[in-house]
């Protein structure tokens, strides 16, 4: 009787184990990013395709420069002998002696002529001109013409532009932020903190409101802070433990929520909302950061070995892979990515499955 109470009791033991192990096996697994390599094209005398209805898309590979739409089609394909400003709606080729440079359309119409001396640049629909002597730059209208200049007397050397302020950062460890419309200085403001204080890296949110930078030598550090009134207020600050000679990148994402920045061999990622930190190792220079609808991509550079990492909305590195160039781009748009190398373009589909 005993006996059959124990195989009764092991048998309803089993039958429980089963049922609870059945239910832990369909339990869906955490989805994981699928990327689908869509089309590659060259960018060797390629055949021109130009649709009006695509959005164009700018490209930059050693001296040749053009546009492109979703579909792998090339609109626009130059070759030039010198300098050349992009963006994805102007572009502009120059030399080291540049005045009353021509700049062009995306579908290769004159736009207009940036009517003063010095380089060019483009960000987004935003036209400017860094004057010689490299303390100076004016912003420019549509068709070229002078709308405001900022005259400086220290080197720039950190730049960030939105659509309704400049930002800029200077030599002696000075941030400046204009008001696009007159360029009026609405904040004149100094991270402090190291012994020779130089602005390296700089963005300014879309609203004006908070402004990220890494400045100076021998103590060298992440600042943000956030604008009360007329005033900078920093709400957050870190030293690092090693110094880097070189220009770096800062960066706020589309949404405004967190702030990405360079340091030497990692990325620092703040969040606003969480107030939270987090570093993540990355040993190349980046060059440039682009967002898809759900991650964000690093373009790192090291001689001539560049290196892709994805990182997802949690801050997550959820890979990275490398190749060898002379010269290459990335770009994103929607949950597509588009990288370019050498005298190629491809177009990466990104899910989530």
């Amino acid at each position: 009787m005993k006996q059959k109470k124990h195989i009764g009791l092991a048998l309803f033991l089993i039958l429980f184990i089963s049922i609870i192990y059945i239910i832990l096996a369909v339990k869906p697994l955490n989805k994981e990013y699928s990327f689908t390599p869509v089309w590659k094209i060259s960018t060797a005398n390629p055949v021109i395709n130009n649709s009006e209805t695509k959005q164009k898309s700018a490209f930059h590979l050693g001296q040749t420069l053009g546009y492109f739409d979703e579909d792998g089609n090339i609109s626009l394909y130059k070759t030039f002998p010198s300098k050349v400003s992009i963006s994805d709606s102007y572009f502009a080729v120059y030399d080291s002696e540049a005045k009353n440079t021509d700049f062009y359309n995306t579908d290769g119409t004159k736009a207009g002529v940036i009517e003063a001396s010095g380089f060019p640049y483009f960000k987004d629909n935003l036209i400017y001109v860094f004057l010689p002597g490299g303390c100076s730059f004016s912003k420019c209208s549509d068709t070229g013409k002078i709308i405001w200049t900022f005259e400086g007397t220290f080197p720039i050397t950190a730049f960030a532009a939105k659509e309704n302020y400049t930002a800029v950062g200077l030599s002696n460890g000075t941030i400046k932020v204009l008001n696009n419309e007159n360029g009026a200085t609405e904040i004149d403001f100094a991270p402090g903190g190291s012994d020779y204080p130089v602005i390296l890296g700089l963005d300014i949110s879309e609203d004006g409101q908070y402004i990220a930078s890494i400045s100076g030598h021998n103590h060298q550090r992440f600042v943000l802070s956030h604008r009360e009134e007329n005033q900078q207020k920093i709400v957050y600050h870190k030293f690092f433990d090693h110094d880097s000679p070189y220009r770096t990148i800062v960066h706020f994402s589309k949404d405004g929520k967190r702030v990405f920045y360079n340091f030497y061999r990692g990325l620092g990622i703040y969040d606003l909302e969480t107030k939270a930190e987090q570093t993540l190792s990355i040993k190349d220079k980046l060059i440039s950061i682009e967002e898809t609808d759900d991650l964000t991509l690093l373009l790192g550079k090291e001689k001539n070995t560049y290196t892709v990492s994805v990182i997802d909305n949690t801050n997550t590195l959820e890979g990275a892979f490398s190749f060898t160039a002379d010269s290459a781009f990335l770009h994103a748009a929607d949950n597509n990515i588009y990288l370019g190398k050498d005298n190629s373009i491809s177009k990466i589909q990104v899910t989530r499955e």
